[in-house]
């Protein structure tokens, strides 16, 4: 076997064994998510790295039949200049084997070549870190905000839960499914995404992101969601309560790139 057909197949071994578990019938069919996050330094590595996800990767990835990927800069957070990429797709094996598929694409290997061949004197980044991810039953589709067909103001939260075992990583994405789709859509928040990892770092991890239209209405909603019935009944409940079921939290605030499509 070939060295990327063996890639290919180990990799999405336990994610088409997750899918092989889905219920049948395309309305109720889950995402994965392949979620990139490229870290960089300040200087020329941001024009560099744009250029190639804006040029290359982002229309690279539209030609294989996956769509809308949504590329974002980090606004507030740990770690700036870093570039968020998510790319959805209904096919494990299609996000597994995408990268493979891109280096037969002509164009997309003559648009890509100057982020390809940086020298190591100026990489083109300083690292990039992936997770593969399967949606959560009960939000099983990405959903774009409305405003961004227009283009409109926006702004995004990427939130990453840590549990301290499987068994509360269970219960907190259980607890999703059980009213905070719920508490969320009463405080006004857009709902984008959330997704349990099948494959990355610091796992057992859930990740799911929110939008609004500008930080205050961020703090708005947030306030809402905490008072909302729905979050107290499930907060207060000894099925979730009885320990901590999230260790840590990483949270940080995303404006989309120009060419995103989220």
């Amino acid at each position: 076997m070939k060295r990327r057909q063996f890639l290919t197949s180990s990799l999405a071994a336990p994610v088409l064994a997750a899918g092989a578990a889905q219920q049948s019938g395309t309305d109720k069919k889950r995402d994965y998510y392949v979620l990139r996050r490229y870290q960089l330094q300040n200087g020329p590595q941001h024009k560099l790295t744009e250029g190639f996800l804006a040029e290359a990767l982002v229309p690279g990835l539209n030609r294989l039949g996956i769509s809308p990927v949504g590329v974002f800069n980090v606004s507030i957070g740990p770690e700036s200049p870093t570039f968020y990429v998510l790319i959805p797709s209904t096919s494990a094996e299609d996000l597994v084997s995408a990268d493979f598929r891109l280096e037969q694409d002509a164009e997309y290997m003559k648009t890509a070549a100057a982020f390809f061949t940086a020298p190591d004197k100026q990489p083109a980044y300083v690292r990039v870190e992936s997770s593969l991810m399967l949606s959560f039953e009960g939000w099983p589709k990405l959903t774009v905000p409305s405003v961004t067909a227009q283009r409109g103001k926006r702004m995004f939260e990427l939130r990453t839960y840590e549990s301290p075992s499987d068994q509360d990583h269970r219960r907190k994405v259980e607890m999703f499914n059980s009213g905070e789709f719920a508490a969320f859509e009463k405080a006004g928040f857009w709902q984008v995404f959330f997704g349990d990892t099948l494959i990355g770092p610091r796992m057992p991890n859930l990740t799911y992101m929110l939008a609004f239209e500008d930080m205050a209405e961020r703090d708005r909603m947030w306030t809402a969601f905490g008072a909302s019935q729905e979050w107290k009944k499930l907060s207060g409940s000894p099925r979730y309560n009885f320990e901590e079921i999230v260790s840590s939290i990483t949270n940080v605030i995303l404006t989309p790139a120009s060419c995103s499509q989220i």
